[in-house]
């Protein structure tokens, strides 16, 4: 789907309903596997969720999850503790490209039985279930969180826990304590000290409904809209907790320097655009929050301000490299940024062009990210439908905001 989108102005107040956080839905639906009488409202309905789901459910010795990363990870630590099942578990091109070899080599430590059925390192992988009697391992803590959420999710079940020493810096910390406070919420004891996090076992009966939190990487791109806006417009979402176990709610503070101010009501947010006093550059150290650094880059580029984001390093094994990514379609706009492993450099934005052909490379935030930049100049996106992977009702709420968009 090639979409083309015109100039726009944005209706003056707007209320949106966002689906339930992926992160929070993968790790629940996950955890109801384990537990069967956990109940679970306000599921998200992304593709990567209703792929999760579906694996979760089916007794097929395939399974494929497409694009779907989070249930890659989680379900290979999954499959891992069924006993007696083989499994091979795949997924697109893509995700056949993306490494796996840390979780996969923390596991077989622990006593799995996993193989590479192409490429070493890499999915798909054939898993042949069995009851892991290890019960202490180490992890290297620099690469990906999903590795040690698929870890603890699963040490629930394992005879004696689990005791995880986590090597180097750890990154995105918010979704480890994610995944421990949903544990916690169900019963299970843990701790997180230092580099080291304890599971125990538990092995009771769990009776309790969850209700998944909104998805604040989805507000993202609606935070971006206001700041792109005139002073006064707002959007209200929900629905979404003060209390948030999700890192990218740190959103609030940071679109504060772009002029954006958030208010609670109830379970609703307001995000209204209440001054244009811009900062001359925006830094900030992204290693708690990756999944939002398109949304801000895009954000400054729009806005014509620098922007200087470091702890990207995650960036480049998502759907896409991220940041080549970001570098390609930013310039097609008239402006170039800097990149490193693990860093972006928007040093000198220039006005904005219009006429640009955006390309997703299978990325849905890519995709997302962009949209907003239709308040400045008009512009396509090639392959939009790639939103449904996190955000199916994406382009519609756009459309219900006010934005002229076509199929072209």
């Amino acid at each position: 789907m090639h979409l083309f989108l015109q100039n726009s102005t944005l209706n003056p107040s707007t209320d949106i309903t966002i689906t339930g956080s992926k992160s929070e839905s993968n790790r629940l639906l996950l955890l109801k596997a384990l537990f069967k009488n956990l109940e679970i409202q306000n599921v998200s309905n992304s593709d990567d969720s209703q792929y999760m789901l579906k694996a979760l459910d089916s007794e097929a010795p395939l399974v494929d999850i497409h694009h779907a990363g989070t249930a890659m990870r989680f379900l290979t630590a999954y499959f891992a503790t069924l006993e007696g099942k083989t499994t091979l578990l795949t997924g697109s091109q893509r995700m056949q490209e993306r490494p796996i070899k840390i979780l996969v080599d923390t596991l077989r430590a622990l006593g799995a039985d996993i193989e590479y059925d192409k490429e070493e390192g890499y999915p798909p992988l054939r898993i042949t279930g069995k009851m892991l009697l290890k019960d202490e391992v180490r992890m290297k803590a620099n690469v990906s969180s999903q590795y040690i959420s698929a870890l603890l999710l699963m040490a629930t079940k394992l005879k004696n826990g689990l005791t995880l020493h986590l090597e180097g810096k750890i990154t995105s910390i918010p979704y480890i304590k994610m995944t421990l406070s949903l544990l916690e919420q169900l019963g299970v004891e843990t701790s997180f000290e230092g580099q080291v996090i304890q599971v125990k076992p538990y092995l009771e009966t769990v009776s309790k409904t969850v209700v998944v939190e909104s998805d604040w990487s989805s507000a993202s791109y609606f935070y971006s809209i206001v700041a792109l806006s005139p002073v006064g417009t707002q959007i209200n979402l929900s629905t979404y907790k003060k209390e948030s176990l999700q890192g990218d709610s740190v959103l609030q503070e940071i679109y504060t320097h772009l002029g954006v101010q958030t208010t609670f009501e109830g379970s609703k947010i307001n995000i209204t655009k209440i001054n244009n006093n811009l900062p001359e550059s925006l830094d900030l150290d992204l290693a708690n929050a990756p999944d939002i650094a398109q949304t801000i880059v895009v954000s400054c580029l729009g806005l014509q301000i620098k922007c200087n984001l470091i702890g990207l390093h995650t960036l480049k094994i998502k759907e896409t490299d991220r940041l080549e990514a970001l570098k390609n379609e930013i310039y097609k706009f008239g402006t170039s940024i800097e990149i490193t492993d693990d860093s972006l450099q928007l040093s000198e934005p220039k006005p904005l062009s219009s006429g640009a052909v955006v390309a997703t490379y299978n990325d849905h935030r890519m995709a997302m990210a962009f949209a907003p930049l239709a308040l400045k100049t008009s512009f396509s996106i090639n392959e939009a439908e790639v939103v449904s992977k996190s955000f199916p009702d994406f382009w519609e709420n756009l459309k219900q905001l006010g934005f002229n968009i076509s199929n072209s």
